[in-house]
């Protein structure tokens, strides 16, 4: 394979080859097949591919996310991304500052196996970095739970108090980055509106629970692959870094090698990781 064969490979899968998608049921069929993507492009996950992007049916100038609402191409991005999160096949995930993450249906079980509580009825006690967490986090919590889903207005009647936007944002990230709660809805007069991720998809949530940290990995090593047709070992260790260490990536690589669920090819003068055909096979079987 060559690098130009690379590229336009990805260029398809993740329709950014001049053929946008439009409709619903293209959105959920894009987000099915590639498992995750950015909402918008982030300048340090190139291999990666974006929602915004598939809705223009190009890579060309697409904006960030603090430049993407003075973009034409936005709009009906966040109306079919905001489709695909009611009707719960898609799943909104707060992996980093620049952008959320976009996970299908069928894959979100294995990322809350990496990001969510074992214990999910319970009361959170902790951010993702094992810090505790804030007590305006807390009380946002329980509003959810008392009066969920609500939007961030209605969050500061039941709370009683006047926190400032930004420590508002800053509690709903919290509890949102360990999988406590989740967007589920956007109302453009009234916001985004949360929920408890348990209450709003728990046959998931249980399903996710019963995944081990190394199987959830490998299924998501394996349609990470699917996605972007190759990667090097140091890609696919950056992009995971941001679920979970990267030693715990670096054992899942190397048992798939060893398995071989994975092998090597030589794109250019790179040698990158793909899915071994038989594992491939049996994955586009499973799937299609």
């Amino acid at each position: 394979m060559t690098e130009q064969e690379l590229h336009q490979r990805r260029a398809e899968i993740w329709r950014t080859n001049g053929h946008p998608m439009r409709t619903f049921e293209e959105a959920k069929s894009f987000l099915d097949s590639v498992g995750l993507c950015l909402m918008y492009p982030v300048r340090a996950l190139p291999v990666v591919p974006t929602f915004l992007g598939a809705c223009a049916g190009s890579a060309t100038g697409l904006p960030d996310a603090r430049h993407a609402f003075a973009d034409p191409r936005t709009q009906p991005a966040i109306e079919l991304m905001v489709r695909l999160l009611r009707a719960r096949d898609a799943y909104e995930v707060n992996l980093l500052p620049e952008s959320s993450l976009l996970v299908s249906a069928p894959l979100f079980p294995s990322i809350y196996a990496l990001l969510g509580d074992r214990k999910p009825k319970a009361a959170p006690k902790t951010k993702a970095q094992g810090a505790k967490l804030s007590p305006l986090a807390l009380r946002v919590f329980d509003a959810i739970d008392q009066k969920g889903p609500v939007n961030t207005r209605q969050l500061r009647e039941i709370i009683s108090r006047e926190p400032s936007d930004a420590a508002m944002e800053r509690a709903l990230n919290e509890l949102w980055s360990i999988l406590k709660i989740i967007r589920v809805d956007y109302r453009e007069k009234e916001g985004a509106y949360w929920n408890l991720l348990y209450r709003w998809t728990p046959d998931a949530v249980m399903e996710g629970v019963g995944i081990s940290v190394p199987e959830a990995l490998s299924a998501l090593i394996g349609k990470y692959l699917e996605a972007v047709e190759a990667a090097s070992q140091e890609e696919l260790e950056h992009f995971f870094s941001y679920l979970v260490s990267g030693s715990k990536v670096r054992e899942a690589i190397h048992a798939l090698l060893a398995a071989r669920q994975l092998a090597l090819v030589t794109v250019g003068a790179k040698t990158l990781i793909h899915l071994a055909p038989v594992a491939d096979d049996a994955r586009r079987r499973n799937h299609g």
